[in-house]
């Protein structure tokens, strides 16, 4: 035997060229003995499967106290929009009396130096201008205070009214949503 190395030739891989046609055809199923045939609606219908007790009795809990949860928040937001709109109608009419108030404070105060101006045109000296000035603003610095004061009373009214519905409605929430 020689040493002569021998050239091994790698192998040829022919392929062939597959023409397809540009429409396919279909193609009739192959008539098997062993293909049963079925019914519509239970090609697409999920598997009976046997939900355990204790999921079923958890899904059953779950729903129960997410419809109790429901009602309770429910419940509290029909109460909320209640005392919103008794809310807004008592500061609507508080609002609408202290308007009033100003008005008629306004009025008052006109009067006044309307009053003022007639008496004043009538002096006849200097002193009596004097005096008559005096008199009108002592009066009208009394008049102011005890305006201011009502003014501040009728302010803290129209807030407690306003504000004491809303108190209560958020206590009583939050009361019912601890003791639920």
């Amino acid at each position: 035997m020689t040493d002569t190395p021998v050239e091994a030739e790698a192998p040829v891989i022919e392929s062939e060229v597959i023409e397809t046609p540009a429409v396919v055809e279909a193609v009739p199923a192959p008539e098997a003995s062993n293909v049963i045939p079925l019914p519509m609606s239970e090609v697409f219908s999920m598997p009976k499967l046997e939900v355990p007790t204790v999921v079923r009795d958890l899904a059953e809990k779950s729903v129960t106290q997410a419809r109790e949860n429901y009602e309770k928040v429910k419940a509290a937001a029909e109460e909320a929009t209640d005392v919103l709109e008794d809310t807004y109608e008592t500061a609507r009419k508080s609002m609408l009396s202290f308007n009033l108030k100003a008005i008629d404070t306004a009025k008052a105060n006109s009067d006044a130096t309307f009053e003022f101006v007639k008496a004043f045109a009538n002096v006849k000296t200097l002193s009596e201008a004097v005096e008559l000035q005096s008199a009108f603003a002592r009066k009208q610095f009394e008049s102011l205070t005890a305006q201011a004061k009502e003014f501040q009373e009728l302010a803290t009214q129209l807030s407690t009214e306003t504000t004491s519905p809303l108190k209560e409605a958020a206590t009583k929430l939050f009361k019912d949503f601890k003791v639920g």
